[in-house]
């Protein structure tokens, strides 16, 4: 019975040279998974360009860095002697007003409308200036005709003069009469070129190239060039737009006391919007005010940018880094 067992149990010298084979197919198996680990593993020689992934060839140039972009310059460690923070503003803020009281007819321009030197913008009522140049017409086309009346009787009685009818004295008054109507239609004439000013302020034109900030009047409401009795709501507007030029912008920021020696005139800048932080400008120191805030401890300095685009809205926050090199 033992030995029948164990005959059962018994491996086969076949059985035993198959398992040994099995067993060099393995060690192969892991001899060569183990080179292709080295293999990938191996720190080859890559390209010095950053993100390529391309092999170096012999003899062959590392690309050169890309190019900053455009409006920006890179920053340099350590040529900034002092960084602030302020607000970008129009370097000129112009409010349209009317030369005289007068109700708003048209207006052709809304807010954030760019508009050019001379384009008409806003026409007031007119309907006054030209009835009273019509009036004056009429009194010179009277005032011509005296003067014509006056020229027939000083001639007239320069011929009566000449045949001893009438006295010196007459002829005197006759002269006389000619130069009073000539210097009457020249008076009249002088009223009408005024009369023909206060019908060209009703038309309002921009004195710059810009865009609309705000839309301070509208059609039907009464203006007037300075508002009377204070500023309350409910006397007359005295504006009709504000402009602003876009291309004209700076930054204006407080300087301690205790850092203007590190600033002065025409000093270089380099500017960044807080909205844009990537974004970059030139700049220069424009303007450092006469006189400190003392409650503050502080001075005010605007700082020009040299060449500002869409990215630059007045009234948000902007970086002003001030560099070494200032004059």
């Amino acid at each position: 019975m033992d030995a029948a067992k164990l005959q059962t149990i018994q491996i086969s010298e076949g059985g035993r040279r198959r398992s040994q084979g099995s067993f060099r197919y393995i060690i192969i198996g892991v001899i060569i998974a183990t080179a292709i680990a080295l293999y990938i593993a191996k720190p080859w020689a890559t390209d010095s360009r950053i993100g390529t992934g391309k092999t170096a060839q012999p003899g062959e140039k590392s690309a050169k860095p890309a190019a900053a972009p455009a409006n920006e310059k890179p920053t340099k460690a350590g040529d900034a002697v002092l960084t602030v923070s302020g607000y970008i503003i129009n370097r000129e803020r112009i409010e349209l007003s009317p030369r005289t009281m007068n109700e708003v007819k048209w207006i052709g321009v809304k807010k954030g409308d760019p508009v050019k030197k001379g384009e008409i913008v806003v026409r007031l009522d007119d309907s006054e200036q030209k009835a009273r140049i019509a009036e004056i017409e009429g009194q010179l086309a009277i005032a011509r005709v005296a003067v014509e009346r006056a020229k027939l009787n000083f001639n007239r009685m320069k011929q009566l003069r000449a045949s001893q009818i009438e006295s010196a004295e007459k002829a005197d008054e006759a002269r006389l009469a000619v130069t009073s109507a000539e210097a009457q239609v020249t008076q009249l004439e002088g009223t009408r070129a005024m009369a023909q000013v206060w019908l060209d302020w009703t038309v309002i034109r921009s004195p710059i190239d810009g865009v609309v900030l705000e839309k301070l009047s509208h059609p039907g409401e009464l203006v007037t060039p300075q508002t009377f009795g204070g500023t309350g709501s409910h006397g007359p507007s005295s504006a009709l737009l504000s402009l602003a030029d876009p291309n004209d912008l700076q930054v204006e920021v407080d300087i301690s006391e205790a850092d203007l020696p590190k600033v002065s005139m025409n000093q270089p800048c380099r500017v960044s919007p807080e909205a844009w932080p990537e974004k970059i400008y030139l700049g220069v120191v424009a303007e450092i005010a006469p006189e400190a805030n003392r409650q503050k401890g502080t001075l005010q300095v605007k700082v020009k940018i040299a060449k500002p685009d869409r990215f630059l809205t007045p009234e948000l926050s902007a970086k002003v880094e001030f560099l070494k090199g200032g004059g």
